[in-house]
């Protein structure tokens, strides 16, 4: 069942530019070999890390399809699908090619703020059109609008596809709520490295990583180590990255995880407007974190 192959440490995979800006299709395959053999446990294609808002949907279609073709079959493949228009997203799931993958990752509304109601209709018609498994995504500080513990709850005892939520509102009491009070075939996963290891403490199955495009087996190792109850190992591992964790987001994501790809050579350091390289400052902090970490760069 896809619910018990969402656990663990998942990639928000990065999309690589070139420097004329276009889609580095070479570098994104050996991006995705490299999770993939360093022992990441599935993979979020197309996400908020992606910068799939700047994408076209002719490079959405090619990313997904050759990741898909890449990963094949070796590790699960959650794809995201998100829009503030719930047609657009039945429409989407309906008429794309949805050969290989396993889950759908579908955000809360973003901009024109639903009222709770409004979020609950929104994944209700959603999960009704499709027998796909379904993870929730709250991210607030993104959409505008937190999707309540009360209404995740819902969702979950409500659907059978909605097997998941990636909790990102960085709010410790309403993800330990939704842990406490969810059905037991469904999951909460960490939306935030920071706070993976203390979720997982408290009954979390795992993360979906930005930090983890870089770092895929230390963090899988951690991710592992908290969840076999192993926390001494596990928090020795979480602090060596504390102060990345800082440093990854400070200019926006994925600004920080390219610039850290790009000082260790598997990317180049761009983005897509409207979105920026980090600060100067920032890159500089990095590569001293990263040489303390002994990582080449």
């Amino acid at each position: 069942m896809i619910r018990k192959r969402l656990k663990g440490m998942g990639v928000a995979l990065i999309t690589p530019f070139k420097e004329d800006g276009s889609v580095d299709y070479d570098s994104l395959l050996r991006l995705v070999e490299y999770q993939v053999q360093n022992g990441i446990d599935f993979l979020c294609v197309l996400g908020t890390t992606a910068e799939t808002p700047t994408l076209t949907a002719e490079e959405k279609r090619k990313i997904k399809s050759l990741v898909i073709e890449r990963v094949n079959g070796r590790v699960p493949i959650l794809l995201g699908v998100g829009s503030n228009c719930t047609q657009t997203v039945i429409d989407t799931i309906k008429n794309d090619d949805m050969t290989g993958v396993d889950a759908l990752l579908i955000a809360v509304p973003y901009y024109n703020k639903p009222s709770q109601e409004g979020i609950y209709q929104h994944y209700k018609a959603i999960a009704q059109s499709t027998k796909l498994p379904i993870v929730l995504y709250n991210v607030p500080g993104r959409t505008g609008v937190n999707m309540t513990a009360a209404t995740t709850l819902r969702l979950a005892h409500d659907f059978d596809n909605i097997v998941a939520i990636k909790e990102a509102s960085g709010d410790i009491s309403q993800m330990d709520e939704i842990i406490k009070k969810k059905p037991e075939n469904f999951d909460v996963i960490s939306g935030d490295d920071g706070i993976t290891f203390p979720l997982i403490t408290l009954g979390a199955v795992g993360v979906i990583s930005v930090i983890g495009n870089a770092f895929p087996r230390e963090f899988s190792r951690m991710t592992r180590l908290a969840l076999a109850g192993d926390y001494n190992s596990a928090l020795t591992i979480h602090h060596q990255f504390t102060e990345l964790f800082k440093l990854l987001f400070v200019d926006g994501n994925p600004a920080g995880v390219k610039a850290m790809l790009s000082m260790m050579g598997m990317i180049e350091n761009k983005l897509r407007l409207p979105l920026v390289p980090t600060r100067i400052t920032t890159y500089e902090e990095m590569r001293k974190v990263l040489e303390g970490l002994k990582v080449k760069c």
